[in-house]
């Protein structure tokens, strides 16, 4: 099994957009220590507007399965209490391996 990532669209309120980027940034920090990566754009077109990626090894160790230590748990309350995720924000994408030298086209 390859990695497996989401990608979570975000809508922050004006008051609310330094304090998110800090959390973010805290919570990729705390994230390492258990292999998880994070990253955060920002839209060049839609004010306030953002995208997490957040990477792990398995789907029991990413951000939205894994077990949260008190300081992640308090980190992903505030993310939830300042900020609008979209619908679809946490569906879970699974790496696709390059094929082999074996491997035919049609398969």
């Amino acid at each position: 099994m390859g990695r497996v990532l989401t990608v979570a669209r975000v809508t922050v309120t004006p008051e609310h957009e330094k304090e998110y980027i800090r959390t973010v940034h805290a919570l990729a920090e705390v994230g390492l220590t258990r292999g998880q990566r994070l990253w955060l754009f920002r839209s060049t077109v839609r004010p306030l507007t953002y995208i997490e990626f957040c990477e792990s090894r398995t789907e029991l160790t990413h951000r939205t399965r894994a077990s949260r230590t008190e300081p992640e748990a308090k980190l992903e309350e505030r993310l939830q209490a300042i900020t609008s995720y979209a619908p679809d924000a946490w569906d879970l994408w699974d790496e696709v391996p390059a094929p082999t030298l074996t491997d035919s086209p049609d398969q």
